[in-house]
Order: structure tokens, then C-alpha cells, then sequence
């Protein structure tokens, strides 16, 4: 992948359980985060989202160590480290430009060991990422997210930081669905589109084989065959996760089911 010398971070995982269950002495765990702010209508779905396949071209308070830099723990020069900068300036560019006054997570915050960051009172396991609205930051597993980055391609990069960011804006603009699918699937959503609009700008582009890439990356974060849709945290089958993207990668944000507080 070849990109315009631009930016600074990323963070590799799925978005966890949400929740609305939070007591004010006790902050929420990881993987339910309280979503504030004026919610948009909840959705009450009878059926399981129906995301097109996609067509594309192509074969909580934190620890003290939550303030630390990804820079820190990979070279500035390293691959990786370059392609986290430039993953996290792109989307944080592409977010600012599209809702009035949008303002950046608060830091990315790599880790290594279990425990060593803190979201609420819960740890963050390693082999994992997550947005933390408690302490507003994006956490990764430093050791797991290179491990990824060399297995599936530098282009699952751009997808993993954009669908994690994707949660922090749903926080931001209140959305809050009942069903964790549909907010893992808009995330999704919001990935393709940022990285679909920021190529059509010129701030990075795609070589031969991102795609695939980005589709094999997608298939491999699938819920297993079988899941239940409505299950508390269940992220979207292969089909849906792949349309989801590409429906946001072909036709931006309007494909996002963006909420009436947007302001792009």
C-alpha cells in the first residue's frame, strides 16, 4: 500500500459488548462501554441485518502506563510503526473533516501484558484491542497486533484502526443500538468508508492485492457459523462484515446509517 506521507497510530481488534449498565462508583468494563449523550432512536429488529455482498474490484480510567506512545515500543522507522502513524493521521483527518468539531481520542496506548492497562476497574487481556470510552483512548496488544499485521498484510492495518475509531465516533454522535451486531456492523461500515473517501482524496492508495487483503481479514473476525445474530456480542457473519465494508468503502457514509447529530 502506498500513502501520502501522513500520520500517527494504530490499534488492532474488535470492538467488545456494549452495555448501558454502568454504576457511577463502579465504571463499566471493556467490553460494555456506557455510551453517553443523547441516543439515537434504538432499533427493535425482528429479523438480522440484511448487508448486501460486497462488490469490489479485485481478486474507564487507565493505568499509569495508559499514557505511554505507541512510538515507544516500535522504531520510528519500522514498518509497523509507520503504517500505525499513517492509519491513525488518516482516519483521525478523515473524521475531523466530516462532523463539526470533532475531537480525537484522547491517545493510543500499546501494551504487552496482561493487566498492564486498565479500562474501568477491568484489565485488557493481550491478544486483544479495544476502545475504552472510561479514560476515552484506543488500547492494543503491541505483541499480537505485529503478529497480525505480518500474517494478513499491511492493508487490515487501515481496516482494524478505522473500525475500532468507528466505535469512538458512535460514542461521540450517541449511537447506542440494542443489538451488538448492528453496532459492530456499522463500525465496519465506517471503516470502509474512511478508507474508501481518504483514496479518493489521494491521502493513501491501494496496491494490487489490498483488497483481498482486506476481505481475507475480514472473513477471519467473522462470528462462527451458526451464532445467533441477537447474541450479546456477536459481530456479523463473514457475508455481512465483508458487505458492511464495502458498502461504506463504495458509498461513503451515506451507506452508515449515519444519526440525525452528524453534521458532515
Amino acid at each position: 500500500m502506498k500513502r501520502l506521507p501522513l500520520f500517527a497510530l494504530l490499534v488492532l481488534a474488535v470492538w467488545l459488548l456494549p452495555s448501558n449498565a454502568a454504576h457511577a462508583a463502579d465504571p463499566p468494563p471493556f467490553w460494555a462501554p456506557t455510551i453517553p449523550a443523547a441516543p439515537t432512536s434504538t432499533p427493535q429488529p425482528s429479523s438480522p441485518p440484511s448487508w448486501p455482498s460486497p462488490a469490489y474490484s479485485g481478486s474507564t480510567a487507565s493505568s499509569a502506563s495508559a499514557s505511554a506512545s505507541a512510538h515507544a515500543v516500535a522504531p520510528p522507522d519500522s514498518t509497523f510503526a509507520s503504517d500505525v502513524s499513517i492509519a491513525l493521521r488518516v482516519v483521525e483527518r478523515y473524521w475531523s473533516s466530516r462532523i463539526v468539531g470533532f475531537r480525537p481520542v484522547s491517545r493510543i496506548v500499546p501494551y504487552r501484558i496482561d493487566g498492564e492497562v486498565m479500562c474501568g476497574t477491568q484489565p485488557i487481556p493481550t491478544q486483544n484491542a479495544a476502545y475504552c470510552p472510561v479514560g476515552d483512548f484506543i488500547a492494543y496488544d503491541v505483541n499480537w497486533s505485529e503478529e497480525v499485521y505480518q500474517e494478513l498484510g499491511d492493508a487490515f492495518v487501515f481496516y482494524l484502526l478505522g473500525h475500532e475509531y468507528g466505535h469512538a465516533v458512535q460514542q461521540r454522535l450517541g449511537i447506542n443500538y440494542q443489538f451488538t451486531i448492528y453496532q459492530e456492523l456499522q463500525a465496519d461500515c465506517f471503516a470502509g468508508a474512511y478508507i474508501g473517501d481518504s483514496i479518493k482524496v489521494g491521502d493513501f492508495t491501494l496496491e494490487d492485492g489490498d483488497l483481498d487483503e482486506l476481505k481475507s481479514g475480514l472473513f477471519s473476525v467473522a462470528d462462527p457459523e451458526g451464532e445467533p445474530w441477537f447474541k450479546e456480542g456477536a459481530h456479523g457473519s463473514a457475508a455481512q462484515r465483508t458487505g458492511a465494508f464495502f458498502d461504506g468503502y463504495e458509498q461513503s457514509l451515506d451507506a452508515c446509517d449515519m444519526p440525525s447529530t452528524y453534521h458532515g
